[in-house]
């Protein structure tokens, strides 16, 4: 059987210059010092003052939210498994003016590659779904950080990736798995989340959802406290399309109809006892 990593690094490879280039990520706003993305701009309120401290971020792509977190004051490490993201991640630093170390590296081998002792653990949207087993991504976040250390993480709803996507009407209907599965979910997809016209090569992908339960029992099981659990009623990015959703703030999609429906996304915090 073929790898998931290998397939899904593939496709990640195909689209990092892409992305880079799209509009969505907006890589010229960084040449201005005080801007952030719009991720970390959101996160910001629940994630605090993160000034001198020392963080690791898992499957960063290409560094956007890293290089972003580094203008927060913390000293950062960007993590990811596709070599053509980080080129991009590392340009993006260097235009941005800020020293980021990039590793590359599979997200379960993170402390052979980048060491421990971390303050901070963060990971952003769209990160969970490429990973077979969160238990096993809950005991390697727990090993990366010190005693005291904090997970920080915004992630898609699993409700939200169990939805159909596929529907005109305007329903919303549970269709993909909400639960972590054996098998992978494997998706061909010809595009891109992000705003292009690039034609690209490698487009399918293997990926598995996480039920709420199950990621909150993972990072207990791995010795984590949880400090915070939000859900929220945006997603920064137009998840469903044909006109069901509204953008209320740069980057922040949700429901156009009645959309206390729907949890979009959530904040999950925990620590690691000192």
């Amino acid at each position: 059987m073929t790898d998931y990593r290998d397939v899904n690094r593939a496709a990640w490879d195909d689209r990092a210059a892409a992305h880079a280039a799209s509009p969505d990520y907006k890589f010229q706003r960084f040449t201005d010092p005080d801007h952030l993305s719009p991720v970390v701009r959101f996160d910001q309120p629940l994630l605090g003052d993160i000034s001198g401290l020392r963080g690791v971020h898992l499957q960063c792509h290409i560094g956007t939210d890293t290089v972003s977190l580094a203008r927060l004051g913390a000293t950062m490490t960007g993590l990811d498994f596709s070599p053509k993201s980080l080129d991009e991640a590392r340009r993006l630093a260097e235009l941005a003016g800020q020293d980021v170390r990039f590793v590359q590296s599979d997200v379960y081998d993170a402390v052979s590659a980048v060491g421990d002792g971390y303050d901070v653990v963060y990971t952003g949207i769209g990160a969970l779904c490429w990973l077979p087993d969160i238990r096993r991504w809950a005991r390697t976040v727990a090993a990366l950080l010190r005693p005291g250390g904090r997970l920080f993480i915004r992630e898609g709803h699993p409700v939200l990736w169990a939805l159909d996507y596929d529907r005109t009407d305007g329903l919303l209907v549970l269709q993909e798995p909400y639960f972590e599965t054996e098998k992978p979910q494997i998706y061909e997809d010809e595009g891109s989340y992000a705003t292009t016209d690039v034609a690209f090569t490698h487009n399918t992908t293997h990926e598995w959802n996480h039920g709420l339960g199950e990621i909150v029992t993972a990072v207990l099981e791995a010795g984590m406290t949880l400090t915070g659990l939000v859900e929220h009623t945006t997603v920064p990015w137009e998840a469903l399309r044909g006109g069901q959703m509204t953008e209320v703030q740069e980057n922040e999609w949700q429901l156009a109809d009645r959309p206390v429906r729907l949890p979009h996304t959530y904040t999950l915090q925990a620590a690691k006892p000192s």
